[in-house]
């Protein structure tokens, strides 16, 4: 997909934050200089070709309550990975779930960010999510506090007042 300069602005603007406007395509096509309707046509062309995965929010956990928050990694079998990262994905205290390659000394392949209200609850959580995947080998790596929390901003040469 060849993008021209309107189409680098306005994947520049929704990279960003978007706010808490009522109308922030509305506002985002403004500063690319498009309509609104120009607009989510290009991001639908983007969501077909494959460019943009999806649009989403991001929730500071630890300011909204949930002050226990850990990567908790397990290592799957290949065979019941695919099944067992489902279950992890759909659980409504795991925000992401990934799985990745092992590494000498680290055999854990399925990763689950998990968000509760307190260790108890954090703990209870992993274990239970140990159960459900028959995991027998799993880590709970607790966050202590949030560093950094921002999302990649694309052509940063089309920034836009």
């Amino acid at each position: 997909m060849v993008l021209d300069e309107a189409d680098k602005r306005l994947i520049h603007l929704l990279s960003g934050d978007l706010g808490d406007s009522p109308a922030p395509y509305a506002e985002a096509a403004a500063k690319a200089g498009l309509t609104e309707e120009e607009a989510l046509a290009s991001v639908r062309r983007f969501m077909d070709a494959g460019l943009i995965r999806r649009l989403g929010a991001t929730l500071w956990h630890q300011r909204s309550g949930f002050s226990a928050n850990a990567m908790v990694v397990f290592s799957i079998p290949a065979d019941r990975v695919e099944e067992c990262g489902r279950k992890l994905a759909g659980r409504e205290r795991v925000s992401h779930c990934y799985l990745r390659k092992t590494a000498p000394g680290w055999p854990f392949n399925l990763y689950a960010m998990t968000h509760a209200h307190n260790r108890d609850e954090l703990l209870a959580a992993a274990r239970e999510m140990a159960d459900d995947c028959q995991a027998e080998d799993w880590r709970m790596l607790e966050s202590l506090r949030e560093l950094k929390k921002a999302s990649l901003r694309y052509f940063a040469e089309y920034s836009v007042a």
